[in-house]
């Protein structure tokens, strides 16, 4: 299973990524281990997720909500 993950970050903006294991990615982040964007945002909170079968499915749909304005995510995470 993958997942897509949208994370809600101090300064309150998002930050999409998928991975194979939410919870380690998510100690990972909180680590200050994972991306650079995340590291320098902290503290993160997880607001959205989707579980997929493929990675190839999750990274498609990482590519559409990362297409989106911040306006359309929210959204995406109230309808949840």
């Amino acid at each position: 299973m993958y997942y897509l993950y949208i994370l809600k970050c101090g300064d309150d903006s998002l930050y999409t990524g998928i991975t194979n294991d939410i919870e380690k990615r998510l100690t990972v982040h909180r680590e200050g281990k994972g991306s650079k964007y995340v590291r320098s945002h902290l503290p993160i909170k997880i607001v959205y997720q989707e579980k997929y079968k493929t990675k190839e499915e999750a990274c498609k749909r990482e590519f559409e909500i990362k297409q989106m304005s911040r306006e359309k995510k929210l959204t995406l995470i109230e309808k949840k």
